[in-house]
């Protein structure tokens, strides 16, 4: 007969937020899964269950982390926060030693090169993942795929209007998929106007410019999260689509990566690593 397994222990960071609520539900739903923490600016001292629509879980909303960390005994972090505070969450986490697995974009290549060392350094592995959904997954591969044999490219990714970063994390990290595949083809061909710097705010964009294919943020409500990539070249155009219905989707996504987590090294990037 075999031993049953012991759940593994999470707390939410950023519990009362639209992505947080979605987490809480998941991993309160999940029999691998126990919620044991939830901390929050919003709702403090109300229970995170009743606050995602589940019913009393029996555990409250706290507003420092640090603290919520060390009460609950959280072996896994899941951080749905603001792109201001996840490097300070991540950090917070690792000095307790425990996991995190981030969902909150903003993060750039020097943020993440930064992750990674201080996860070595404390010896508690951390994934993050611009994007939880498996669809939006297998758009960044084809993507990379297309690159390869495309001449031009441009990355055009919608999202409500209290967004606040741009261009995305999916966009972004879909861009730098695109150009690491074109290897020693270079970037893309550049269509009207100066090269702009990685991550820049194009004034025409909001996104910028990496290598050669620019990304277009729209911000407008109505929208969740979408995204499209248009491939180019003489004769023919390709497009490539990943439409967000409900945050519902990422959830299979998260709840991968807090099964998995514990088990990696340093900093793991992309759920893909996970598939």
């Amino acid at each position: 007969m075999s031993e049953e397994r012991e759940a593994i222990k999470v707390l939410v960071s950023g519990a009362a937020g639209r992505m947080g609520r979605e987490v809480v539900k998941a991993v309160a739903g999940d029999a691998d899964t126990q919620l044991v923490g939830a901390v929050d600016k919003h709702e403090v001292g109300r229970d995170a269950g009743e606050v995602a629509g589940i019913g009393v879980q029996g555990v409250l909303i706290a507003d420092d982390l640090a603290t919520a960390l060390r009460e609950s005994g959280a072996q896994v972090a899941v951080d749905f926060s603001t792109p201001q505070s996840v490097r300070a969450n991540v950090q917070t986490m690792l000095d307790a030693g425990v996991s995190p697995v981030v969902g909150t974009t903003g993060l750039k290549e020097n943020d993440l090169a930064a992750i990674d060392r201080a996860s070595r350094d404390a010896g508690v592995p951390v994934f993050i993942a611009p994007n939880f959904a498996i669809g939006a997954v297998l758009m960044m591969r084809f993507a990379q795929e297309c690159a390869r044999l495309f001449d031009a490219a441009e990355i055009i990714e919608y999202h409500h209007d209290k967004k606040v970063d741009a261009p995305s994390g999916t966009a972004f990290q879909t861009a730098l998929l695109m150009r690491e595949a074109r290897g020693d083809k270079g970037d893309f061909a550049r269509v009207g106007g100066d090269a702009e710097s990685e991550g820049s705010t194009a004034s025409h964009s909001r996104g910028g410019t990496i290598g050669g294919a620019s990304i277009h943020s729209v911000r407008l409500a109505g929208y969740l999260a979408h995204q499209e990539v248009i491939f180019g070249m003489a004769g023919q155009t390709l497009s490539i689509r990943h439409d967000t219905i409900t945050r519902e989707c990422y959830m299979p996504g998260v709840l991968r990566a807090i099964k998995a987590v514990r088990g990696l090294q340093g900093l793991t990037y992309g759920l893909e690593k996970i598939l």
